[in-house]
């Protein structure tokens, strides 16, 4: 059956990344990427974690690989962003203290203040770039390296603090049109590429429309707040300002509907978008990911008809295979892995006929990561040896592993996914 293969591969793969000291891993794991939740311990430390809440494993394990974290002073301030450094530190920590606060407390203090510090920082920083009529860079707001990723992080520890407040009222400036030489922009369009560097192939920039590096991060930002009760001034209009963007381009797929990774300044000129092959339905960019950020809005703002509509989205995309047939990894950025979890997510947030479709796709989604026939240690072991994506968070083993955990049992225990702002 699907379900015990999966678990087992994603048991074998935490007990090879069980002691640091023993780990098949390169090392890059350890060195240049000692720093980084998406590819180092600090991510592979979130695994054991979720495992140990769930009395799967011993806390030990997460406290070998944190120490690795840690082993060397981590980077703080300007250098330094959600996925890495003393922020991503932070939000594994934040994940051990929920569940066994003695060891991390007084740490996990320490690095709250400078995430604060650095936060409010970056805040004038964008704020003074507004003021003087400049468009923004990618890394300013985006959830990986911006000041949603801060926001997400500082949401989890004081929600109605007056740090998280500035976010949002900086999240609701950012959605605000502006005007470039008689040419009207949403506020969150680049000068960039998307990879934030100056790219020919993006003449004039793009609108991001992505959870990983665009406004779908800023949606889901907004929608979560909404979520735990806190609220700015405009904080709904700026959701409905995102939601009427997106609803401005979306496309219909033959079976659904689905969203580009992201427009560029000619097909905003034009008002429609090139032609394009199907695109897959990533959680970083694409159908997956932005399914959750509207759901999120939809509950938000009370909205029934967007919520059906974009768990409809989902649950077409996930069945849809032309769309699968874009994927083509296991992990969580725009992988198998990902799928699942947030059909899992997705799923959660509704009832009834859409709730069972949703769990009904899983099995699919996680048997293309182990699939029948396959031993669970062989995929395993293929899974951390693979060079491309490594033993790692966001594309790689742990993240895999930290999926296939959650989409086979219950609910995540701690609140490692709440980097992805899906929950």
């Amino acid at each position: 059956m699907t379900r015990p293969r999966v678990t087992a591969m994603g048991e074998a793969i935490a007990d090879l990344l069980a002691d640091p000291a023993t780990a098949p891993v390169g090392a890059r794991t350890l060195t240049t990427d000692r720093q980084h939740l998406a590819y180092g311990p600090i991510g592979i430390a979130l695994l054991h974690i979720e495992r140990a809440a769930r009395g799967l494993g011993p806390w030990r394990h997460a406290h070998d690989w944190l120490a690795v974290a840690t082993s060397e002073p981590l980077t703080s301030g300007p250098d330094s962003h959600p996925f890495y450094g003393a922020p991503a530190l932070a939000h594994a920590v934040a994940c051990a203290v929920e569940h066994q606060p003695g060891p991390y407390e007084s740490a996990l203090a320490a690095l709250d203040g400078k995430i604060t510090t650095d936060t409010l920082r970056r805040l004038d920083a964008a704020h003074r770039r507004m003021d003087a009529g400049y468009l923004p860079q990618l890394a300013e707001f985006d959830t990986i390296r911006g000041l949603v990723g801060y926001g997400a992080y500082l949401l989890r520890r004081d929600p109605s603090g007056s740090t998280v407040r500035a976010v949002l009222d900086y999240c609701v400036r950012l959605v605000q049109p502006v005007s470039l030489k008689d040419e009207i922009l949403p506020g969150w369009w680049t000068p960039s590429g998307p990879s934030g560097r100056p790219d020919e192939r993006f003449p004039g920039g793009h609108g991001n429309n992505g959870l990983a590096h665009g406004v779908g991060g800023v949606l889901s930002f907004l929608a979560l707040a909404a979520r735990r009760g806190t609220f700015v001034p405009g904080h709904f209009d700026a959701m409905r300002s995102v939601l009427a963007w997106l609803d401005r381009w979306r496309e219909p797929t033959g079976v659904g509907i689905a969203w580009p990774y992201w427009v560029t300044r000619a097909e905003l000129r034009d008002h429609r978008l090139a032609p394009s092959g199907l695109l897959r339905p990533s959680w970083c960019y694409g159908t997956a990911g932005l399914a959750r950020a509207r759901q999120l809005a939809a509950r938000a703002l009370g909205d029934d008809a967007l919520q059906a509509e974009s768990e409809n989205a989902l649950a077409t995309a996930l069945t849809d295979p032309l769309q699968l047939k874009a994927t083509s990894d296991n992990g969580l950025c725009h992988g198998f892995a990902g799928l699942a979890h947030l059909a899992s997510r997705v799923a959660e947030d509704t009832t009834g006929p859409m709730r069972a479709q949703l769990r009904a796709a899983i099995p699919a989604l996680t048997a293309s990561i182990c699939p029948p026939g396959t031993d669970p240690h062989d995929a395993a072991k293929a899974a951390m040896e693979d060079e491309e994506t490594g033993p790692g968070f966001l594309n790689g083993a742990a993240g895999t592993a930290l999926a296939l955990l959650v989409t086979t049992t219950t609910p995540p225990c701690s609140a490692w996914d709440s980097c992805l702002l899906v929950a």
